[in-house]
């Protein structure tokens, strides 16, 4: 493979390469190297950053020099992508002069693959920026615009009153002067604050907010859009969308016109591009009446419609890896091997199969909440008002009595005890330290060392303390031999077969009798990490405050998590859940998920069900839900639900899009992409995309005949909540393991902080499986085991920590000094 690549290379990639990766002559050791030539390859290797013109400027130097390499991305392409990953995870690991000692035919492959995929990534973080500038844009001025107004409004309360008060001075003086008339029975500055609260409801305040916009864009955002517009090439398999591509390629040919009014409107789109809301602010007309476009307005308007379809993926951009064609998302052979693909996925080819099935489960769900309807004290359906549906809150299950007392003999009986030992009780059962290979060519450590200086990496990752920390604690491994270990061994795949095979082995030892049978289902939910915020994926989350990353993990029953993903806090929970069920890699099989009142979409539902598994949300908005009708005119069959009855399903869209829907979700089910890029496409932003229309569709009708269930049964509801609260007592412990730094990702490296978060949840699972172990050991005892109700294995958890010390062994010597005038001396 190695020859393959590098003959594919042509002579002036091979020089381009050797003077990234040149050593002088006379640097026999390579400290030259480090000191003179490292800093290009560092800095091919530096993540992008956050937004600003610098990190974009310094981006867009990276492309056109990576570009200059020409490397074959064609042949390239070819190649398996899993060998790609890990030649790319050794280059990547290796210093410019540790490239140079290996034989050219390696070197240039190595080098020409870590270009290649490094220009993949820089060119889709480049993406990332446009959109996040084009955010800002708007954003920053109606924060700016708020925090004007928060200062000086007051809401003014009873405003009928004052209208009739200032409506009966009026007609009883209707010629009187207005300061002596008005202003005593109101008041001039409850009339000044009157005129404020319209302005920042009405158009006044988003004419504001528009101004502010064009001066923070024309003197400081259009320095950064017009560097990447020149360096991102756009596309678009959609003719519906060509007015945009078309727009962007006036702006970029006339990116050096300064003039405020574009008047030539023959060659310039408008339709399609800029939204009819937006023309009056667009559109100008001269002192002659003559129609001209404000540019500043015009380049705004076609940078928002730019940011909605790269969002959607209706234009995507040559070179991108996450926004490549969404074609390439999709099997290639769906057309040809079709029969297969339906079968694998359990569903039936025909349509109208598929249409009869779900009328039939959609009637008969109506049909069964109206009839138990009166029966059902908890529930009560409302006939006027927005919220309906109205449901008596669960009560809280018993205390469970004897739990506290098996808690304090586990104390008693592993007492403080070390969780870097549970690190390595779990690893020497359960050997996953044998999964991680070294990235090198070869290395001369020797097993058990490679293992003890595994489990310190893994400790320092997880609970956040540092490698440099855990080396100056006198475990035998300094800080540059965990560092090569971190970088030559770690790498998030292998990490999560390590976290499968945990899972695997707690699934394999626990007793049925006191964790009951297998379970088939999970509840996901996320987490909010700090985290630095001088790159790409730390976000200022709006409910929680503050900056950070999202973790979303996958919890079965008995507090064993299955899956974690490091997410934006702006990021769909539907992708992320749906990407947890399919891609977890354990002996568990999904039926049933779990989400709280962000996970659920009609999307989501409609997904969900064409991939084989019940999505099954908490709804705290349940109160304004509607259920749809299976025909036109059957209303009439649910008198008791007449009050959230809305429209019949529209059949004919699911019957049309069933071939596409069914492509789709073979993408997801196969892993062609990542769930976030396959359902990016379907979001409200893309609402005329027919599939979208179909899925919301479907989802209308499996969201439906959920809610008849939700609605009429409370052991439902109270299964739903179980399980969301055993991931939320998963997400009270990360705080426990994860307190270096202040339980903040101390990183601005997405590959680090994916570490950071996959090591947090491999050492949270061995403390379950160790756990799990010692309750066992406890219950055993027929003693102990005769104590126990039905409530207490019902809240029996693994995942205690009482018993548990995570910093290490303090020791104390009065005897023993610090040398501090000896060192001054």
């Amino acid at each position: 493979m190695f020859n393959r690549i590098t003959k594919g290379l042509n002579p002036n990639t091979k020089a381009l390469i050797d003077c990234l990766l040149s050593v002088a002559e006379d640097d026999v050791d390579g400290s030259a190297a480090l000191s003179n030539t490292f800093s290009s390859v560092s800095w091919l290797k530096d993540d992008t950053g956050k937004v600003g013109l610098d990190r974009i400027l310094q981006a867009v130097e990276k492309i056109n020099y990576l570009r200059d390499l020409s490397i074959p991305g064609e042949l390239l392409a070819s190649l398996p992508a899993k060998w790609l990953q890990k030649y790319y995870r050794r280059a990547a690991s290796e210093s410019a002069w540790e490239l140079r000692r290996h034989a050219d035919v390696i070197c240039y492959a190595l080098a020409a693959v870590f270009c290649w995929q490094r220009q993949m990534e820089i060119t889709d973080n480049l993406i990332d920026l446009l959109i996040q500038v084009v955010h800002n844009v708007g954003k920053r001025a109606e924060n700016k615009m708020d925090k004007k107004l928060l200062e000086d409004l007051k809401l003014v309360h009873g405003k009928t009153g004052l209208l009739f008060k200032l409506a009966e001075v009026a007609v009883a003086q209707p010629e009187g002067v207005i300061k002596d008339v008005l202003y005593p029975a109101v008041g001039l500055e409850t009339l000044k604050n009157l005129v404020k609260e319209y302005k920042s409801s009405g158009n006044a305040y988003q004419e504001e907010v528009h101004q502010v916009v064009r001066r923070s864009y024309g003197n400081h955002y259009r320095r950064m859009i017009v560097p990447l517009l020149d360096t991102l090439e756009f596309r678009s398999n959609n003719s519906n969308h060509k007015p945009v591509l078309d727009a962007l390629s006036f702006l970029i040919s006339n990116r050096e016109y300064r003039g405020q009014y574009f008047t030539d409107l023959a060659d310039i789109p408008i339709a399609g591009v800029i939204k009819s809301k937006q023309f009056d602010r667009v559109i100008e007309q001269d002192s002659d009446g003559n129609d001209r476009i404000n540019r500043i307005n015009y380049e705004i308007g076609v940078l928002q419609a730019l940011r909605e379809r790269l969002r959607s993926k209706e234009i995507w951009v040559a070179g991108a890896c996450r926004y490549r064609n969404p074609d390439e998302d999709l099997p290639g052979d769906f057309a040809s091997n079709s029969d297969t693909y339906y079968e694998a996925l359990n569903l039936p080819k025909d349509p109208e199969e598929l249409i009869a099935k779900l009328k039939a489960a959609l009637g008969k769900a109506l049909k069964h909440t109206n009839k138990q309807m009166p029966k059902n004290p908890l529930v009560k359906i409302i006939p006027i008002g927005k919220n309906r549906i109205r449901i008596t809150p669960q009560e809280p299950q018993a205390e469970p009595e004897n739990l506290a007392r098996l808690k304090a003999e586990i104390f008693s009986r592993w007492p403080a005890t070390g969780l870097l030992d549970v690190l390595k009780e779990a690893d020497l059962r359960v050997e996953f330290t044998k999964l991680f290979q070294s990235s090198r060519q070869r290395e001369i450590l020797n097993q058990d060392t490679i293992q003890k200086r595994l489990l310190l990496c893994l400790f320092a990752l997880g609970t956040n303390a540092g490698l440099k920390r855990i080396a100056a604690s006198g475990q035998e491994a300094s800080y540059k031999e965990l560092l090569h270990i971190r970088h030559s061994f770690l790498e998030k795949n292998t990490l999560r077969e390590a976290i499968a095979q945990v899972v695997n082995a707690t699934l394999s030892v626990r007793l049925p009798e006191i964790w009951g049978e297998g379970t088939t289902s999970c509840a996901s939910d996320s987490k909010k990490l700090g985290a630095w915020d001088q790159n790409l994926m730390t976000e200022w989350h709006v409910r929680y405050g503050g900056r950070g990353v999202m973790i979303y993990w996958h919890v079965e029953g008995q507090s064993v998590c299955i899956y974690s993903q490091l997410k934006r806090c702006s990021s769909s929970e539907v992708t992320a859940m749906i990407e947890g069920v399919l891609r977890h890699k354990t002996d568990i099989d999904i039926q049933k998920t779990y989400t709280d009142s962000h996970g659920p979409s009609e999307v989501g539902f409609a997904f969900c069900y064409l991939l084989g598994f019940s999505l099954m949300p908490r709804l705290k908005g349940v109160a304004s839900q509607k259920l749809y009708l299976p025909e036109k005119g059957s209303s009439a069959c649910y008198r008791n639900l007449e009050p959230i009855l809305t429209r019949p399903i529209n059949w004919e869209l699911i019957r049309q899009q069933y071939d596409e829907m069914v492509k789709y979700t073979t993408a997801l089910k196969l892993g062609t992409a990542q769930a976030e890029a396959i359902l990016s496409r379907f979001t409200r932003n893309n609402i005329p995309h027919p599939t979208y229309k179909a899925l919301a569709e479907l989802g209308k009708v499996i969201k439906t005949i959920f809610l008849c269930q939700y609605i009429i049964s409370e052991a439902m509801r109270q299964e739903i909540h179980a399980g969301l609260n055993v991931v939320e007592n998963w997400n009270s412990a990360n705080g426990f393991i994860f307190y270096g730094d202040g339980s903040e990702i101390a990183s601005n490296r997405l590959e680090d902080q994916e570490l950071s978060v996959l090591s947090l949840h491999l050492l949270q699972l061995c403390l379950v499986y160790v756990n799990t172990l010692m309750i066992q050991q406890v219950l055993k005892e027929s003693i102990w085991h005769g104590q126990m109700t039905a409530a207490d294995f019902r809240a029996l958890t693994p995942l205690i920590y009482a018993h548990i010390n995570p910093y290490g062994w303090f020791e104390l010597d009065m005897g023993k000094r610090l040398p501090i005038e000896r060192m001054a001396a």
